[in-house]
């Protein structure tokens, strides 16, 4: 199961610049259960420093980060709620998401964003009210929103929180080495908005370190109890017998799960745990 994020937008707004600098960030799927990948579905890393650290003290053959899905949707135009432009298509696209980001420009003929994202605001609610469904409305979705900037023109800003990202330097970032940005200044914010995306989503991380063997991050919902958990990293896990939990910074403080354990750090839990996030988890079956 994974997390997908619709890329949602007035046409040539920077949509596909956007999901073009952030599948450079695109992690191999094999690992990963889909059956299909979509071209345009990518699948981004979530920016982990924790996953690095505890990799760094278990020393495992493979260190895995938890993925997000964004979702590349071609661009709303007025009148999408009644068809126009492959409207009903795209909505049904959006549907499918679990949030949105909505690309709004801002500089060119775009110098007020607040009037696109009204009109896409309007789009979403008339689409709600023509349809019979009264769940996963679209008006509904949790939404970031992000200004795609040029650093030269002054734009009104919207009333609504929101992100300001150059994507034409997203795009050049992504194609450099970290050494070259590093020599260049450049500083990508891409981590932000792949960050802001988890968080409007309510969703934590855990992490199994699988005997030394793989040190693996896995995303879950905020709030759920163990079984869930066990269930993501294998369906065996969902009936596990008990397991073992440390937060991630007690254990790079003891320095291994041996030491962990000798020091009475791991704390044994059954089905009734709720996970936290950052917790370093061991099932038993």
């Amino acid at each position: 199961m994974s997390f997908s994020v619709g890329i949602v937008g007035l046409p040539n707004v920077g949509k596909s610049t956007l999901f073009k600098a952030l599948t450079k960030k695109q992690v191999d799927i094999a690992d990963y259960p889909f059956t299909t990948i979509n071209p345009n579905v990518g699948v981004v890393a979530v920016p982990d420093e924790r996953l690095k650290k505890i990799a760094g003290i278990i020393k495992p053959e493979k260190v895995t980060p938890t993925i997000i899905e964004f979702v590349d949707i071609a661009g709303l135009v007025k009148g999408a709620h009644q068809g126009e432009g492959l409207g009903n298509q795209f909505l049904a696209q959006i549907r499918n998401c679990d949030a949105i980001v909505e690309v709004v420009k801002g500089f060119g003929n775009n110098l007020n964003p607040a009037d696109d994202i009204e009109t896409i605001k309007t789009e979403l609610e008339l689409k709600d009210l023509e349809g019979k469904e009264k769940e996963n409305l679209l008006s509904k979705k949790p939404i970031i929103y992000l200004i795609n900037a040029n650093n030269k023109t002054e734009f009104s800003p919207p009333p609504v929180e929101h992100l300001v990202i150059n994507l034409k330097d997203e795009v050049e970032i992504s194609e450099l080495s970290d050494q070259e940005t590093k020599e260049l200044g450049m500083k990508s914010q891409l981590d932000q908005l792949i960050l802001n995306c988890y968080n409007i989503l309510s969703l934590i991380t855990f992490y199994t370190i699988t005997g030394g063997k793989e040190t693996r991050a896995w995303t879950l919902t905020k709030g759920v109890k163990a079984p869930a958990a066990g269930n993501r990293v294998h369906s065996d896990f969902t009936e596990f017998i008990k397991a073992e939990v440390i937060p991630w910074q007690k254990l790079i403080e003891a320095g291994s799960w041996v030491k962990a354990r000798e020091k009475g750090w791991l704390q044994t839990v059954g089905k009734d745990y709720v996970v936290l996030d950052g917790d370093v988890i061991e099932f038993k079956i």
